[in-house]
């Protein structure tokens, strides 16, 4: 066995997710968005969202290092939102003009949802951007958290917040597929059941990009 085989990290370490993500496979981030996720699935709906008049947003990808089975954080949004009330979700919003990046907006919203202090996490890199029919051009953050920190959950806005092993998630076997009828079309999305929880919509198609572009 090489000296190269025996250093490299275990794939689902955190040292193992930061090797992946500052390499990732696939094309360029500019134009790779419709390669990968469910937009791949739904093509004729991603020219759609693209001609909405849309707001940029960034999400937060927070692996947690944990050892050799990294984790990552997930939220579940409140019941009384406007949008994707009670989805799984990850930590993020709109991006706002004193942000200055996605990088930033991340930070500031994964703070003001779960209390997530910026002095724990190291952004890495960013997903392909994600285009929703809700009106948001979606930059994923690809971050590693160091263990020591404490959440504290704004009510008006996460309900409960929760980690998965990075392994299950990145397990192709994980992804199921589903499908609903959109104003007469079918749109075709990811599932990822895990324990009592259902991640789908938004989030499941950006743990299926990370997936191909990490993972696959």
């Amino acid at each position: 066995m090489s000296d190269a085989a025996v250093n490299e990290p275990l794939p689902f370490s955190a040292d193992g997710f930061r090797l992946r993500a500052l390499n990732q496979s696939g094309g360029p981030l500019e134009t790779a968005w419709r390669d990968h996720g469910d937009h791949l699935l739904n093509p004729q709906f991603v020219d759609v969202a693209r001609d909405l008049k849309l707001r940029d947003a960034a999400v937060l990808v927070p692996v947690v290092d944990d050892g050799d089975e990294a984790k990552i954080i997930l939220t579940q949004r409140t019941a009384t939102l406007r949008k994707h009330s009670g989805q799984i979700a990850f930590p993020g919003g709109a991006v706002d003009a004193e942000d200055g990046s996605p990088e930033q907006a991340a930070l500031r919203e994964a703070r003001e949802e779960i209390g997530l202090d910026p002095r724990f996490v190291e952004p890495l890199a960013r997903l392909p951007q994600y285009y929703a029919m809700t009106g948001f051009r979606i930059t994923p953050v690809l971050s590693v958290v160091k263990r020591g920190f404490d959440l504290t959950l704004n009510p008006s806005e996460v309900d409960d917040v929760f980690e998965v092993p990075l392994s299950f998630l990145m397990n192709e076997a994980n992804h199921q597929r589903g499908s609903r009828d959109f104003n007469g079309t079918q749109r075709h999305f990811y599932l990822m059941p895990y324990e009592n929880r259902n991640i789908w919509g938004i989030t499941a198609g950006i743990l299926r990009t990370l997936y191909e572009r990490l993972y696959a």
